[in-house]
């Protein structure tokens, strides 16, 4: 049995978190980023056009974001950033780069803008700039295709067994979850175990240990079309949210345009098509950024 999708791209985000930690207190990370911003001109989509191409800074093994097949980055972020700046006649050209340098980078000029789900959060605001959101990044629920039709929202699981990956999104909002729960139906978790990597708790699932893991959506679709017809996704556990495309704080007329090119591809459904194809199903995308002001 194979999983993919769980690997490196499935655990860099918190581990993201705690690099630029790091980076910030020893490399004094703001100051640096304000160096940069003010020996670079701004990035415009004029400027684009000129050049004649986009550079994509992106993290090459983070299925189906962007990854390698048969020698060439593919994915989601491949056919949408294709799809978005085609109005420029530019190529795309996605740089691989290691995640957890990839907003220095960014700014240190060697690529244009970020994308492989670069999730909202108050820090990564505080430091680049943000279009509306293009894909989801919200904590649902994987439970077995058997019991779709018992286990349709959270509520539905009092009582139940859940699974988490240790120090994992899930993790982090099992209290929540279980508070929540209480409050909905007076009863809890049977219990919550938690596993070292989600492919071992997707066994757990599939062999009755547990009754429902938590994950990322994006990754929960990528277990379905690896498993078909042995899972099924609930939605609405997690609070919503999305990630958006990385700019540099200056690139105020690069990010106009990449929000005006997002909703024109979700108002001609081209953005949802591509969903389909990469991971078999519509997202529910928010129109405007999270400000967390």
């Amino acid at each position: 049995m194979s999983f993919k999708h769980d690997g490196p791209g499935a655990t860099r985000r918190s581990f993201l978190k705690t690099t630029l930690a790091g980076a910030g207190a020893a490399l004094a990370f703001p100051t640096l980023l304000g160096a940069f911003a003010s020996r670079a001109m701004a990035t415009t989509p004029d400027s684009l056009k000129e050049a004649g191409v986009i550079r994509v800074g992106c993290e090459a093994a983070y299925r189906p974001f962007c990854f390698r097949e048969g020698g060439a980055i593919v994915g989601y972020d491949v056919d949408l950033a294709k799809a978005m700046f085609e109005p420029l006649g530019i190529k795309v050209e996605m740089v691989d780069t290691a995640w957890a340098g990839v907003i220095p980078a960014l700014y240190a000029g060697n690529f244009d803008i970020i994308m492989t789900s670069l999730t909202y959060t108050k820090e990564r605001v505080e430091k680049v700039g943000y279009s509306i959101p293009y894909t989801e990044a919200t904590q649902e629920m994987l439970v077995r295709a058997e019991d779709a039709d018992k286990i349709k929202t959270l509520a539905d699981f009092s009582g139940k067994t859940l699974a988490v990956k240790l120090g994992s999104a899930g993790d982090t909002m099992k209290a929540k979850l279980e508070e929540k729960l209480k409050a909905d139906t007076g009863k809890g978790f049977a219990e919550v175990k938690a596993y070292d990597d989600h492919p071992a708790a997707y066994m757990a699932l599939a062999q009755g240990t547990v009754d429902g893991v938590i994950n990322s959506l994006a990754t929960l679709t990528q277990v379905l079309k690896d498993q078909p017809g042995k899972y099924a996704i609930v939605r609405d556990i997690g609070p919503r949210n999305w990630a958006g495309i990385g700019t540099r704080k200056e690139d105020a007329a690069l990010i106009a345009f990449l929000d005006e090119r997002i909703g024109a591809l979700k108002a001609g459904g081209e953005i949802y098509a591509l969903q389909e194809k990469w991971f078999g199903m519509k997202m529910q995308l928010a129109d405007k950024a999270p400000t967390f002001s």
